[in-house]
């Protein structure tokens, strides 16, 4: 049976004040890079620029994944905000190569660097970034897509504090070297920052069991009823990063009447609900059918009835 899920909808007017602080820092560092001949600057500008892409893809994604679900689309579409979260971070990845590969040819042929002109449009970035962190950071614990540009928005707040120690270096004592070093540390963040995202947006294209539950404590649980004598062939996966589908196999002790079966199913879906977070749930109950009565089905065809 499934019932209706509840998701928290992100705030849309902090959403489009993120966008627009990104867009005018990228422009600012972009700029700002190019004056300063800083590569830092400027690859500060690429992740404010990816930045201000993972949002704006966010917000279509999260307005397509509103659509009513269809006779071909029975689950609706709320993978769309899944592959937009995949997309942004293979973007980023991308962004990541292209830094490395510049701070290598830096490295070996360093160029006079604006250290003071470099300070002030850093420290510009830096404060636009700390405002859409704080902007975003409610959210960013209910959505996957806003959790991505969350990520990205503190990897840049932290780049910014680094290009910001970097200017003062190079100002003061003309350590050129630490600009493509900032940009190569600016990159690793980015990495990291898409690895998470990455790892998440697959576990939950490939139907993985959700990390926070413990199958083997659910079936347990549920064992605990007084007319169930196993559960079995439990599947467990996210359609979003916020909606749980669950479905199992339930075993009675007596061949029960339909009336029966409802309220056990009742008290089953309630268990599920209120201790572990569950409400798009399918039971199917057997009287003594299935000779598999394990967890999980093994088997080239996990998916078979019994």
């Amino acid at each position: 049976m499934i019932h209706e899920h509840h998701t928290i909808e992100p705030n849309k007017r902090n959403l489009f004040i993120s966008v627009l602080l990104n867009a005018l820092i990228t422009i600012a560092e972009f700029i700002g890079g190019i004056l300063s001949n800083s590569l830092a600057l400027i690859s500060d500008a690429f992740h404010n620029l990816s930045d201000t892409m993972a949002i704006v893809i966010s917000y279509v994604a999260m307005q397509i994944g509103k659509k009513q679900s269809t006779l071909k689309n029975t689950f609706g579409f709320k993978r769309i905000e899944i592959l937009a979260a995949l997309f942004n971070a293979l973007v980023l990845i991308a962004v990541s190569i292209y830094l490395f590969y510049e701070a290598y040819n830096r490295f070996f042929n360093p160029e006079p660097i604006k250290g003071l002109l470099m300070f002030i449009v850093a420290t510009i970035g830096l404060a636009g970034n700390l405002i859409s962190v704080l902007l975003l950071h409610k959210d960013s614990a209910h959505n996957l897509n806003v959790k991505a540009a969350y990520l990205h928005l503190l990897g840049d707040t932290l780049s910014s504090v680094g290009v910001i120690i970097g200017s003062a270096l190079i100002y003061f004592w003309n350590i050129s070297w630490i600009d493509p070093l900032l940009t190569i540390i600016i990159g690793i963040i980015i990495l990291r920052g898409s690895w998470v995202i990455i790892k998440e947006t697959i576990e939950i294209l490939m139907q993985a069991s959700p990390a926070n539950l413990d199958l083997e404590a659910i079936r347990a649980e549920l064992e605990k009823h007084p007319e169930i004598k196993n559960i079995h062939h439990i599947h467990a996966w996210r359609l979003s990063d916020t909606i749980i589908h669950f479905q199992c196999h339930a075993d009675v002790k007596k061949n029960i009447s339909i009336m029966e079966g409802d309220k056990i199913r009742n008290d089953l879906e309630s268990i599920l609900q209120q201790q572990f977070n569950i409400d798009h749930i399918t039971i199917q109950f057997e009287f003594d059918v299935c000779s598999d009565k394990k967890t999980i089905k093994t088997g080239s065809n996990p998916t078979r009835y019994c």
